[in-house]
């Protein structure tokens, strides 16, 4: 089941900003100002020693809170992963990074993954031209997304995100206005930076 509680509570608890707040709102700004005060009332003194099986629980859950997925689909894609030969690390990057609403997330055409969900399930994003309502949709190398009407990117919340300066773009991705294209596959890189996938790894290999 996607977890629906407080998004700045899971954020603190980890330690990192995942994403789940837009950008210049007022919640992130306050989740930033806290962002190294775990919650509850006893806060950074509540911290207790973790164990490795510990690390491994909550970098998993650090992926599924930052993907907007459920145990079961993030059991599933590591089972997919698993069955290609090869680094698995980098194919379960590759799968989550190509998720058609991760991939309008990092274009910069919406605010949080959330959003990006929310547009492509309400039928307002296009794949080569078709429209799609499958936020789960897996991009291949070449394909072209944008907005279905003018209409949805005059939008404030569109306007906003697009005008954010700060956007890191992955190479795998070029986006010229709001037309945005998957070159190749995806990397692990920027994942990595956040989540420590060997961890991940083993949580699900046990």
């Amino acid at each position: 089941m996607r977890y629906t509680g407080p998004k700045n509570r899971i954020a603190r608890r980890e330690g990192i900003d995942l994403g789940l707040k837009t950008p210049g709102s007022k919640s992130h700004t306050r989740l930033m100002k806290k962002i190294a005060v775990p919650p509850g009332q006893h806060g950074i003194n509540k911290r207790k020693k973790v164990s490795e099986r510990g690390h491994q629980i909550r970098e998993t859950q650090k992926l599924r809170f930052m993907f907007g997925l459920s145990a079961k689909q993030l059991k599933n894609y590591f089972a997919k992963a698993v069955a290609t030969k090869g680094n698995t690390a980098l194919f379960l990057s590759i799968l989550l990074e190509s998720r058609l609403d991760n991939v309008i997330y990092r274009l910069g055409l919406a605010p949080t993954r959330a959003a990006a969900r929310q547009f492509i399930s309400h039928g307002h994003i296009s794949v080569d031209g078709k429209r799609l309502n499958v936020p789960s949709y897996q991009l291949k190398p070449g394909q072209v997304v944008t907005f279905v009407s003018e209409k949805m990117q005059k939008t404030p919340v569109v306007q906003k995100t697009l005008e954010t300066k700060d956007l890191i773009m992955p190479q795998w991705l070029e986006k010229q206005a709001t037309v945005g294209k998957l070159l190749e596959k995806p990397s692990e890189s920027i994942l990595k930076e956040q989540i420590d996938l060997r961890l991940v790894i083993e949580y699900f290999s046990r």
